[in-house]
């Protein structure tokens, strides 16, 4: 039996309270807030189930020290984990409130959504904390999901997933050739800025024939056009064309914008790797 080693660390500590924040706030949910079969309830509830059991998953091996029997590079998945479920939980701590407290009926049960709400936000908090206490220092070695471009790459392939669930229900994006070319942008980003994570949390960045620095410069590259064309268009031919201010259709446009600001400062991080640093 391997030996249970108890870390006593501040970042140990803040895991431990992110795993029972949402703990309580999915069991909150899913026993007494008699949510109704919807995607935004299901988004919410895979929110802090998926938050959980990473984080258990995290805490475990690291209580029976088996980080070098993992077939993952723990430098950088710990941090991936933590940065993904901040802003899960940060998304649920949103949406829950919004769709479950503000519009709920009268003989809806209140007690348990408040508490579902309260902790959500709090494991957002302690997600936040973890990332901010696992991110690297000016000058220290870490891992690359650890560093700024690593960061930036979880909040690509996040709001990525947001746009998808914004245009897609309904589909609002298959009435004229340039917003299926959006979609695409979409979908070619998030599936790159993924394989990027992957590879790296994988630690199988190695396996192309190119060195990776080059690779993420020209995929920084190719990204950030595809997505300032995505920006231009997506308002245009939503907007002056068919003259949509639904919500769901300007939140695409505001954050295929902010995604446009994240690439280039990808791109700046990669081209400095490349030029300054090569």
């Amino acid at each position: 039996m391997p030996l249970i080693v108890v870390p006593t660390s501040q970042l140990f500590r803040m895991r431990v309270a992110a795993l029972l924040f949402t703990c309580v706030a999915f069991s909150a949910s899913v026993r007494g807030a008699y949510l109704p079969i919807t995607g935004m309830a299901d988004w919410c509830i895979f929110c802090w189930a998926f938050s959980f059991a990473c984080t258990l998953l995290v805490l475990l091996v690291e209580l029976f020290g088996l980080q070098a029997r993992v077939s993952v590079s723990w430098s950088n998945f710990p941090i991936t984990v933590a940065c993904y479920a901040a802003l899960l939980c940060l998304s649920a701590s949103i949406i829950f409130p919004v769709f479950f407290l503000r519009h709920q009926r009268a003989s809806e049960p209140r007690d348990h959504r408040i508490v579902s709400t309260v902790f959500s936000c709090l494991a957002a908090v302690a997600y936040m904390g973890e990332v901010s206490l696992s991110k690297a220092r000016p000058g220290e070695v870490a891992g690359y999901m650890a560093t700024a471009p690593g960061l930036l790459k979880v909040c690509q392939t996040f709001l990525a997933c947001i746009i998808f669930i914004l245009i897609s229900n309904p589909v609002i994006y298959d009435h004229h050739p340039a917003l299926k070319w959006c979609m695409a942008v979409y979908c070619i980003c998030f599936i790159l800025s993924m394989a990027v994570v992957v590879l790296y949390v994988g630690d199988c960045t190695g396996c192309l024939p190119i060195p990776f620095s080059k690779f993420l410069l020209a995929y920084g590259l190719l990204a950030v056009i595809m997505y300032l064309s995505a920006t231009i268009l997506w308002p245009v031919f939503q907007f002056n064309y068919r003259r949509n201010d639904d919500p769901e259709t300007i939140a695409a446009a505001v954050i295929t914008a902010i995604n446009f600001l994240l690439y280039f400062a990808d791109l700046v991080y990669s081209a400095r790797l490349v030029f300054v640093s090569g």
